[in-house]
């Protein structure tokens, strides 16, 4: 009687660990969908039209959806990997992680870049269609991607020292992630430092930017419309910058967190805080300057909304 108790039970704890995967993965998910829709069709519309694809800061726009959408990707695989409790091989796992830091290194360099553009504009205005052109404009992605690459190059070569031949296996004893492929002291001291130096970079040089475009707009020969447009837009590009911070912090955050609490609050905290640190920020974006300039706005609205009114003139029809 007692052992069919104790099956009931164990059987009821499985039931209710799988119901509560599937609730996680649909309430993620589906969210997710909708998010990389949108980015796709942002992206879609800066290709649609010779205007956003001659314009540089729309090159540099586009630049950072595509960083934000691979990393939204990747970030989705690997929390859908860690909610099905499956665990990767180092190869495959660090392989996965290599293209994650790519593009998460290009967004806050692109956010870098897309500052000094507006600083030009505001405070250069005669020499901005002479120093911002597509073709220094394209160069500029061409360095961004390829710096991101020589960081990730120093990463491999970081990570091929450590002594994996003393392993029994090469399968992971951790779900897959960025942190857990910090293996040794050195990936763990230099990935630190590299971060730093990232953000410390890109945050003064948007500071000084705002900073430019406040001085140049009290400055009477200044458009003072145009220099509150950048002033608001470098604003934003700091609050991109803080949010794409904020990723960096996750796996350390939830290495805190685990010691702290139980493992089922762990669980719940973990599906919290990935959709308010890597879900969110990812797919603010397009929403941010897509909807907030004049120029994309009406296009994404009606790219987005396409499909509905191609099916209403077909029942009116």
């Amino acid at each position: 009687m007692s052992y069919v108790s104790q099956s009931n039970v164990s059987a009821e704890l499985q039931y209710q660990d799988f119901l509560e995967r599937v609730i996680t993965f649909t309430l993620v998910t589906i969210p997710s969908c909708v998010f990389l829709f949108i980015n796709g069709t942002m992206m879609f519309t800066l290709r649609s039209k010779s205007v956003f694809c001659d314009t540089c800061r729309y090159i540099l726009l586009y630049n950072l959806l595509f960083a934000d959408t691979v990393q939204l990707m990747i970030s989705q695989v690997l929390f859908l990997l860690a909610v099905c409790r499956i665990r990767l091989t180092y190869p495959v796992c660090g392989t996965i992680t290599r293209v994650a830091t790519l593009s998460t290194v290009i967004s806050p360099l692109t956010l870098l870049v897309m500052s000094l553009e507006r600083f030009v504009a505001v405070c250069y205005p005669l020499r901005h269609a002479a120093i911002i052109t597509i073709n220094n404009t394209r160069m500029a992605v061409t360095a961004l991607w390829a710096f991101s690459a020589l960081h990730n190059l120093i990463g491999v070569v970081l990570l091929l020292g450590f002594p994996f031949e003393k392993q029994e296996t090469l399968q992971m004893t951790d779900f897959c992630s960025d942190l857990a492929m910090l293996l040794g002291p050195r990936s763990k001291d230099y990935n630190r430092g590299f971060t730093i130096f990232l953000f410390v970079s890109a945050g003064v040089v948007i500071l000084s930017s705002y900073f430019g475009v406040v001085k140049a707009a009290r400055s009477a020969s200044t458009d003072k419309c145009s220099a509150l447009k950048a002033r608001n837009t470098l604003l934003l590009h700091m609050v991109q910058l803080c949010l794409s911070l904020s990723s960096t912090i996750f796996n350390p955050l939830l290495l805190l967190i685990i010691k702290v609490v139980t493992r089922d609050v762990f669980a719940r905290l973990h599906k919290f805080l990935y959709v308010l640190i890597i879900l969110f920020p990812t797919c603010l974006s397009s929403l941010i300057y897509g909807l907030r300039d004049q120029s994309i706005r009406p296009v994404l609205l009606h790219n987005l909304s396409c499909r509905i009114k191609v099916k209403v003139v077909a029942a009116k029809g």
